[in-house]
């Protein structure tokens, strides 16, 4: 990742467990926000993140409309569906990239 990004920048989160939640802590010490997306109603990251959008990982419509509150999105972990990854990648910057998604899912 070359481009940095001002502060006041959204990263957006898909998972919203305890390395969401740790991600978001330290994403707002360098005045940064975070949006969660997570298809649970009260993830760990919620507490923290300055906003949640719950909806299903396949839920490409609701992805969408998540990335367009991002300015850069990454993922918590690696059983995010890599169809989602490629899609807001399309849209938004991604780190890691979805092929390195794909290759992690390949245990």
């Amino acid at each position: 990742m070359t481009t940095q990004h001002a502060m006041g920048s959204t990263i957006g989160i898909l998972g919203g467990g305890q390395l969401g939640r740790m991600l978001s802590v330290a994403a707002s010490r360098l005045g940064l926000t975070c949006h969660i997306f997570d298809p649970s109603a009260n993830p760990p990251a919620k507490a923290v993140a300055h906003s949640h959008m719950q909806a299903a990982y396949d839920d490409l419509n609701a992805a969408h409309d998540f990335a367009s509150h991002c300015d850069i999105i990454t993922y918590e972990f690696e059983n995010i569906p890599t169809e989602l990854a490629e899609t807001l990648a399309k849209t938004k910057p991604l780190y890691p990239n979805a092929e390195a998604l794909n290759t992690a899912q390949d245990r």
